[in-house]
């Protein structure tokens, strides 16, 4: 299994168990989303990652992660347009969503890639840092020439991967 921060893929289906990218990664396409599951895909601007945090709240309305999820979106969309080659006029960046009621929920948010260009540090906490304290499991796999994607795992309390014996 993949911990938080660690690298490439995820534990749940298409994870590294099923030599997946992620559970929404390739692939996935032939699998049957749970209800309250999607995906779209969004302009890689700045008011955009605005759009994807609603599009995650309406997926995930009523659930004790969505407010977690909603930051973790917002973070990793923001890296997006800041960080990769998604930012440049014309890109794009796409966010998937699993809901799994009463155990988790499964983020990716994946890039068009490219080197990313990293912020100033300024004592501040921000971007992939806040999605691995949020987040039971998270990472990310992908490379500059075929697109980065983001990934992570939200347990429900009481019901997620870190309260399994």
């Amino acid at each position: 299994m993949t911990s938080a921060g660690s690298g490439v893929g995820g534990p749940a289906l298409g994870g590294p168990a099923l030599g997946g990218l992620g559970l929404c990664g390739s692939g996935s396409a032939a699998l049957a989303l749970p209800p309250g599951s999607g995906e779209q895909v969004f302009p890689a601007r700045p008011e955009q990652v605005g759009a994807a945090r609603r599009f995650v709240a309406g997926l995930l309305a009523g659930t004790p992660v969505a407010d977690d999820a909603m930051l973790c979106v917002s973070e990793l969309a923001g890296n997006c347009v800041s960080h990769s080659v998604s930012g440049c006029p014309g890109g794009i960046f796409t966010v998937r969503v699993e809901r799994h009621d009463g155990d988790y929920v499964w983020l990716e948010v994946a890039d068009q890639g490219g080197p990313w260009r990293p912020s100033a540090p300024d004592g501040r906490v921000h971007g992939l840092e806040i999605v691995r304290r949020l987040a039971s499991e998270s990472g990310v796999a992908g490379n500059v020439f075929t697109g980065w994607e983001a990934w992570a795992r939200l347990d429900w309390p009481g019901h997620g991967f870190q309260d399994r014996p």
